[in-house]
């Protein structure tokens, strides 16, 4: 069985892969987050075919959809960073011929659903990074409602 690290090295190799024929297709795209102001200026449709690849734009992000019927999501951050979470490697790993969950814990029983459409690294570290009592194990220290 595979493991949720080699999930995300295909999910990153694949991406990479759909990047390499976006800027293949269109030689003018300096970063895969390019593609947006091309679509919002007309200069290529929403969707269409770029070699083994189909994309569609969405929103913030683009939808590839390789020959094999891989499907790999991603959104822009608004520096041109790529973004993907839980559910696009979800996603993609049932997206792949021969379904992969690597034992990801589904949607419906993680906190995702709670968080806003984007959290920062920031935000993260403050909401979910332990106390000092915490991480220097206090016996002092309990977690909520545990006695």
């Amino acid at each position: 069985m595979a493991t949720a690290r080699d999930l995300v090295i295909g999910y990153v190799d694949a991406l990479s892969s759909a990047g390499e024929a976006m800027r293949a297709a269109f030689p003018s795209l300096e970063r895969l987050a390019d593609v947006l102001g091309l679509v919002r200026s007309h200069r290529i449709s929403r969707s269409g075919e770029i070699g083994t690849y189909s994309y569609s734009v969405h929103g913030a992000g683009c939808l590839f959809i390789n020959q094999e019927g891989s499907e790999i999501d991603v959104d822009f951050a608004a520096d041109g960073a790529e973004i993907f979470d839980l559910w696009r490697l979800r996603l993609y790993g049932q997206s792949l011929p021969e379904l992969v969950l690597y034992g990801l814990t589904s949607i419906e029983r993680t906190a995702y659903p709670r968080f806003k459409r984007l959290i920062t690294a920031h935000e993260l570290h403050v909401f979910f990074a332990p106390m000092r009592e915490e991480a220097a194990g206090s016996p002092n220290w309990a977690p909520p409602g545990a006695g």
